[in-house]
């Protein structure tokens, strides 16, 4: 499935005009960690809400997605703390495979966080999304052996999905 001329043209309008986005420095980097080091809640900026309406993005809908892009098909990966490029697996919404989605990684808790800002569909600009990572099972659980900064998984693949907001 192809995103339409429209869809990405009203995506590039929204992204332009939007005051900042997370990912960028303007909200990510003043995300107020918990206790344990992860990260606290956070609204989805209107401008990704918007964008996620035009993509046909609802909250919930998920698909896989290679963690790292820099160790695609490894085993085990080590994720560090600060900015993270995936690659969607599969189509999301009007977004084709393989989009890049740009994020955040927090590694303090027992289980690594991710939040995903904006995604970059294949002939496209970036567009601004709310989406987070999610396994059941602990199976985003850091292994012992993980340094302070680092989370080692045993997996490179994982699910993400669309959020209206993060918890």
């Amino acid at each position: 499935m192809s995103i339409s001329r429209g869809a990405l043209a009203c995506c590039a309008v929204l992204l332009v005009t939007s005051s900042g986005c997370p990912a960028t420095g303007t909200g990510a980097g003043a995300v107020a960690l918990r206790p344990d080091g992860t990260p606290g809640p956070e609204k989805c900026p209107a401008e990704a809400l918007k964008a996620m309406e035009y993509l046909r993005l609802s909250v919930g809908d998920s698909t896989w997605i290679e963690l790292d892009a820099n160790q695609d098909e490894t085993s085990p990966i080590t994720l560090y703390d600060g900015p993270i490029e995936s690659v969607l697996e599969e189509d999301l919404g009007l977004l084709e495979s393989p989009t890049r989605l740009y994020g955040q990684v927090w590694t303090g808790g027992p289980q690594v966080v991710i939040r995903y800002y904006e995604a970059r569909p294949p002939r496209g600009t970036k567009i601004p999304i709310c989406a987070v990572v999610r396994l059941s099972k602990g199976q985003l659980r850091k292994r012992p052996d993980s340094k302070p900064g680092t989370a080692i998984l045993e997996s490179s693949r994982a699910g993400v999905d669309i959020v209206d907001a993060f918890r």
